[in-house]
């Protein structure tokens, strides 16, 4: 179940028109400052290939949650700095891990700096989106995370998130709702199970 630690990487539908070119890591940074909430169905790909759905609650800065449908049974809560596991299927305490030593903390910051010395590892385009893969400068061995946007206007697309022992998941997401009004329940450490009512 650590592995669903790491699955707060995430990729967003593109209904939207391809970006044309690269985008700049200021126009980046200042797309995701300015995004505070939002939620949305996702599929996750794990590390081992098999698939788990659920639903993604995010509040920036600092906040998400991952709720994973059954038979996964599991939720993944970030909140206070930390990173909560809740497996059912365990039956095992909940296990917890500092919120900055992972690669989602990047994005969860206060304040998103992608100009920030050493943090980003690597920007260019694929002929469809910009990829941008940063790291903690800092702490380079906690993991990185891969980063894809169109632009026009600048859109998040995908969210990859590399461990620090090498393992890779990716979660895909239906259509992002964004400033939605989200329940401080939500982000409880401690709050297992079900999602509470927003």
């Amino acid at each position: 179940m650590k592995q669903i630690l790491f699955a707060c990487a995430l990729s967003l539908a593109a209904p939207a028109a391809w970006a044309a070119d690269k985008l700049p890591l200021s126009a980046i940074s200042t797309y995701l400052n300015g995004l505070t909430t939002a939620q949305s169905p996702f599929t996750q790909i794990n590390d081992d290939g098999s698939l788990s759905t659920g639903m993604l609650y995010l509040h920036r800065p600092g906040r998400a949650r991952f709720d994973y449908d059954p038979p996964d049974g599991a939720a993944v809560v970030v909140g206070a700095g930390t990173v909560v596991i809740h497996d059912e299927k365990s039956n095992q305490p909940p296990e917890s891990y500092p919120l900055k030593r992972t690669p989602l903390s990047i994005i969860l910051a206060e304040r998103v700096d992608l100009d920030r010395a050493n943090m980003v590892v690597g920007h260019g385009f694929d002929g469809t989106a910009t990829v941008v893969t940063a790291q903690d400068p800092e702490n380079p061995d906690y993991g990185r995370i891969d980063l894809m946007f169109t632009g026009d206007p600048v859109e998040l697309r995908k969210w990859v998130i590399h461990d620090g022992g090498g393992g890779r998941t990716t979660v895909i997401l239906g259509a992002l709702e964004t400033g939605v009004d989200l329940s401080a329940s939500l982000f409880q450490p401690y709050t297992a199970g079900g999602v509470p009512d927003r």
